[in-house]
């Protein structure tokens, strides 16, 4: 929409309180020149202040138009997002008060926009998640019941297992992303750590394939090795890095089966700690770097890949309640680094 070349120059002023005090300047000039016309026509008082009255509201009408419609398109913007309507903008000109106003709602909109197609999305990939066990368990049962096979009770403890491990998972990430978690920080040796992961996970091939449909039940990482002081020393709570260490090494299980898993650790300019997980493996997409750390995403957008694509945005939420930051990168010629970096 054209705008007139009084609202353009309207739109110059840096603030409301200038445009409030330009109306009452020119209210006054409006009236004092009208006045003074009428005084030189010879015209009575009354009717002359009656006249300049009228034109200084006429002007203060025309030039407040351009602060009172910005407002009233607000308020209407504002009444359809409390409806549902979550796309709607408001044009924003100007740099007064009212513009930054406009610049705050919009970006409010577009974030009850994300969130709502976040809420969309984790209900549709919790709901298909969780019924991959449940039709297991189904058919199981089923069988059972018609006497066609009885039921397998490795198979159902597996399926079990996986309802009750995806039920963890979202429950820790609800309360990571609303702060209901708490941090227990203390000097921690990171050695300490791995060696725990590395344990854990070397037991893994152990356990046999899978009783049902988790094809990577029986991959394994080919080492664990810590490249870092025996006596490196993390400033976190240990339980939460604990995790966030068997889900990276399980990331890699999962996605590079086979593959060598090297963490190293070192100190940084500013006294934090950055930490480094890599592996050899196919590595991830150039797309995809950022987008593994969502809820439910998988490297390769696939359903069909193993795991709940829960374990990073986990480790993400965690390494923020730590007031650090995580990010993938890519390894040379093939394979994926994961970075933390804490404060």
């Amino acid at each position: 929409m054209t705008r007139s070349p009084l609202a353009a120059a309207l739109d110059r002023l840096p603030s409301l309180r200038i445009r409030l005090g330009l109306l009452i300047v020119l209210a006054i000039g409006v009236t004092l020149v009208t006045m003074s016309v009428a005084d030189v026509l010879g015209l009575r008082l009354r009717l002359a202040a009656l006249a300049g009255l009228l034109f200084s509201l006429g002007a203060v009408h025309v030039v407040a138009r351009g602060t009172i419609s910005p407002l009233r398109q607000l308020d209407r913007a504002a009444a359809r997002v409390a409806a549902g309507e979550h796309g709607v903008r408001v044009d924003v000109t100007g740099r007064d008060e009212v513009a930054q106003l406009g610049h705050a709602f919009n970006r409010m909109a577009a974030e009850l926009e994300q969130t709502d197609r976040l809420r969309i999305d984790l209900v549709a990939d919790a709901a298909h998640e969780l019924r991959t066990p449940i039709s297991a368990l189904r058919a199981v049962l089923e069988n059972d019941v018609d006497g066609v096979e009885a039921a397998d009770p490795a198979a159902l403890l597996d399926q079990v297992h996986r309802l009750g491990a995806l039920t963890d998972r979202l429950l820790d990430l609800s309360r990571l992303e609303a702060g209901a978690a708490t941090l227990r920080r203390r000097p921690v040796v990171l050695a300490e750590l791995v060696d725990e992961a590395r344990a854990f996970h070397a037991a893994r091939p152990g356990d046999g394939p899978p009783a049902s449909a988790d094809p990577a039940g029986g991959a394994h990482v080919a080492a664990v090795v810590l490249d870092a002081p025996d006596d490196f020393v993390v400033d976190a709570d240990p339980d939460r890095l604990r995790q966030v260490l068997d889900n990276l090494v399980e990331n890699v299980r999962r996605h590079a089966p086979g593959s060598a898993v090297l963490i190293r650790a070192r100190g940084t300019p500013e006294g934090g700690t950055r930490i480094e997980v890599e592996d050899h493996g196919p590595g991830l997409a150039p797309g995809d770097h950022e987008r593994v750390f969502d809820r439910f995403a998988r490297g390769d957008r696939s359903r069909t890949t193993t795991g709940s694509g829960l374990g990073l945005a986990i480790c993400r939420s965690i390494v923020e309640l730590h007031g650090g930051v995580v990010r993938a990168e890519p390894v040379e010629p093939h394979g994926c680094r994961i970075v933390l970096e804490l404060p």
